[in-house]
Order: structure tokens, then C-alpha cells, then sequence
């Protein structure tokens, strides 16, 4: 009977890690009927029974289990000598997948990504734009971005593109007769451009100013859950927005939004890159990094 292929036990890894036909045939780019096909050709080369299945999960043998606790160390280290061998040439090969937020990838897209793929023709750029915070081990991603307060703690993070500030924000025409907030508890007064975050909860607008702390949760007949769309529905004069000061940029500059409340939005902490800190990190990664500091 012939031995296993390395394919069929990166295969088999990469549904035993996410315990899911669909989720690992996604990120392998094949279809799950070519996957599960793949995965009884290896049992059967093995002589044993690798996974239970059912019409809703997955889950490892006694079987499964050791053979997953040897062969990730030993696919870890293939891979790493792969990489190094191919950057001893001077290149640099593979894919790099980054989950971010939209606002941060557009900011790759100006600053980073042209640059990145002129030096680095052989590496396949994959850019995943997504609200929600997912845990990037699990989905199967390289390296993530978002606001610096969102990173969690045993990751590695680097600066992205320096410190930002929310700021609020309406149309000249929506101010006119009608009185501009000086404090944040006065956009009760006024319609407001409410946001509802990836999770289903509506974001309260956080303010600050010497120290003090000002959270509100401002009235307004109108919900979105997209910054880009806030500022337009701003500068249709439909009431006062709050949003990343990136995406008001040019609204501002044309003088179509004007800002309100400035001095209680002070700059925090901006877009960070992180990465799990007990992995080795690829090639491809460790060049992006490079560029990021740049």
C-alpha cells in the first residue's frame, strides 16, 4: 500500500486544527467533497480510523490525536527550513494572510501594498476586510490589524500608520439654526448618526477631555454599522456623525462636514499589527513588518 503524500497530512492538520470539513477546505481553497475524499485515502493508507464524523461535527480518534500531536512539530519545522531555504535565495515565496478592519486595509492599500508586491512578485497577498474581531490562530490567518485597544494580550504587536481620534462630525447645512454641542451630554439636542458594532450592540460615543471621561449613548433616528456610510449620510445633512477621523478626511477638507466637539476628541492609540508570539513567524510576514516600519 502506498505511504501517505505529504499533502494528504496537511490535509488531515488542517481539519483536525479546526475540526470542520468546510472551515479547512476554505482556507486550502479546495472543495470539501475533494477534502473528505482526501481524508479517507490517508485512513485507509494508514490502516486506521483518523476522525469521527457526523452531519455536524468532527472530532479526532485516540489515533487522530497522536497522530496530530507528532506531525505539527514536524510540518512546523518542514516549513520553516522551506522558508529559509528560499530566503537564502534572496526569495521570498508563499501566501501572507492578514485579517483587518476596512479602514486599516484601505490604509495598507496607499501605504504599504504596492510597495510590498513590487519587491515581492512571489508572494500571494491575501487581505480579508472584516468587522468582527476573530481570533486570526483559529481562522487561519498570518497576522491581523485593528485599533490597539482590541489586540489581545499575548499577541505581538506593531504600530500602524501612528496614533488617530475619533471626531464628530455634520454638514454646515445641518448645524444651521441650531445650537453647535460644546459638551458631549448637549448632543441630546441634536439627531444623531448612531453606529451598531460588529457584535450586534450599538457603539455609545466615548469622549475626553483634562482627564475626564464622557460616554454617551446619543439619541437619533437612524442606525448604520459602517463609518463610510455615517460620514455620507453626514454630509447629506442627516445629522452629526462620530467617526475615525480618516474617513472624514476628505469631507473635512472640502468643507462639506465641519467638526464638532474637538477639543473632547483626543488622539488614542491607532492601528496595530499583531501576530501570536509563539509561532515561528514566515518570511513573508517578517518583509510586511519591515515595510510597516518603514
Amino acid at each position: 500500500m502506498s505511504k501517505p503524500t505529504l499533502a494528504d497530512l496537511k490535509a488531515f492538520k488542517a481539519v483536525a486544527e479546526h475540526q470542520s470539513f468546510r472551515r479547512a477546505a476554505d482556507l486550502m481553497g479546495v472543495s470539501r467533497s475533494s477534502l473528505s475524499h482526501t481524508l479517507r485515502t490517508l485512513e485507509r493508507r494508514l490502516g486506521t480510523r483518523l476522525l469521527h464524523r457526523t452531519t455536524r461535527s468532527v472530532s479526532l480518534t485516540e489515533s487522530g490525536e497522536r497522530l496530530l500531536l507528532r506531525l505539527g512539530p514536524l510540518l512546523g519545522e518542514l516549513d520553516t527550513l522551506l522558508e529559509e531555504a528560499s530566503s537564502l535565495e534572496g526569495k521570498i515565496t508563499g501566501r501572507l494572510r492578514i485579517n483587518a478592519s476596512e479602514a486599516a486595509i484601505r490604509l495598507l492599500l496607499e501605504r504599504v501594498v504596492p510597495r510590498f508586491l513590487t519587491l515581492y512578485q512571489d508572494v500571494e497577498l491575501d487581505l480579508v476586510a472584516e468587522g468582527r474581531l476573530v481570533d486570526i490562530v483559529e481562522e487561519g490567518f498570518d497576522a491581523g490589524i485593528r485599533l490597539r485597544e482590541a489586540v489581545p494580550k499575548d499577541m505581538i504587536a506593531v504600530p500602524v500608520g501612528g496614533e488617530l481620534r475619533f471626531l464628530a462630525v455634520a454638514s454646515p447645512g445641518y448645524l444651521q439654526g441650531k445650537p453647535i454641542p460644546k459638551t458631549p451630554d448637549q448632543l441630546a439636542l441634536h439627531q444623531c448618526i448612531r453606529q451598531r458594532l460588529p457584535s450586534g450592540k450599538r457603539y455609545r460615543w466615548e469622549f475626553q477631555q483634562h482627564g475626564q471621561e464622557v460616554v454617551v449613548d446619543v439619541p437619533g433616528a437612524m442606525t448604520l454599522d459602517s463609518s463610510q456610510l455615517m460620514v455620507e449620510a453626514a454630509v447629506a445633512g442627516l445629522g452629526i456623525a462620530y467617526v475615525p477621523e480618516p474617513y472624514a478626511h476628505v469631507a473635512l477638507r472640502d468643507e462639506t462636514l465641519v467638526t464638532v466637539l474637538e477639543d473632547w476628541c483626543p488622539y488614542i492609540a491607532g492601528l496595530y499589527l499583531y501576530y501570536p508570539n509563539n509561532r515561528h513567524v514566515p518570511p513573508s510576514l517578517r518583509a510586511f513588518i519591515d515595510l510597516l516600519r518603514e
